[in-house]
């Protein structure tokens, strides 16, 4: 009989860095899988939002946090831009090498990156800021390994504005997503914690306001697919 990976089967709402990353270790495999069914392939329209956001040029650095196994950083490398692919769960960073041999995977936690102040053109995270315990000083991190005038780009779930679709799209998470996880997740549970996280995450503008407080400006925000997503847009200060 085959071992069962090891570590938590799902984090909590307290989001411990061990217990995240011991669970996103056991979904890996199928990670990318479960989120093309579960978004209704949604997730690579807002990739493309996500790059076209970026806006990345051939010869920028720029580091892309919670990268997961790197579709967002295949989709940000495009360009011809050098992506740093940087991920707290070494299970992700393993399928992430295997899938996409070219870029620069490296195991880091995004409360106290190991990068030099201003190495960076832009940072991006996507799907990972609502699991940060402390996302406000994670704000504060990606500002300092940030250029001045650098970008920040943030795409996260969030809330529909209209009632009518935030009613369905709850009925959604609590009928159709967790017997999707059920049948076709290697760790269903995991996705109890996906239905969680998403709705104790702030509304698009207190997002928005916790970007500004933290090390960035000119902070905008756009709603994606009805609200489901929105992609959150900053620029670091001048001195």
């Amino acid at each position: 009989m085959e071992n069962e990976p090891s570590g938590a089967l799902r984090a909590d709402l307290t989001k411990s860095t061990t217990d995240v990353a011991s669970m996103f270790d056991r979904v890996a495999e199928r990670y990318d899988l479960m989120d093309a069914l579960m978004t209704g392939g949604m997730d690579h329209v807002w990739m493309v939002a996500l790059r076209n956001a970026v806006k990345p040029a051939p010869g920028e650095r720029i580091l892309d946090l919670a990268a997961g196994t790197g579709a967002s950083s295949a989709a940000l490398a495009k360009g011809g831009a050098e992506v740093v692919a940087c991920d707290l769960s070494e299970g992700m960073i393993e399928v992430g090498r295997q899938r996409h041999p070219d870029i620069e995977f490296v195991q880091g936690n995004a409360l106290d990156l190991q990068f030099e102040d201003g190495s960076f053109d832009a940072v991006t995270i996507s799907w990972g800021l609502r699991n940060i315990p402390d996302p406000a000083r994670a704000l504060r991190e990606m500002a300092r390994v940030v250029r001045p005038r650098g970008r920040l780009v943030v795409c996260e779930f969030s809330t529909p504005p209209n009632a009518v679709f935030r009613r369905l799209y709850n009925f959604y998470q609590s009928t159709v997503m967790p017997v999707m996880a059920k049948v076709m997740s290697s760790n269903d549970v995991a996705y109890d914690y996906l239905i969680e996280s998403i709705r104790d995450w702030p509304d698009q503008q207190d997002v928005a306001r916790m970007i500004a407080a933290n090390g960035w400006a000119d902070v905008q925000y756009r709603n994606l697919t009805g609200g489901i997503a929105a992609l959150h847009r900053a620029v670091k200060p001048l001195p």
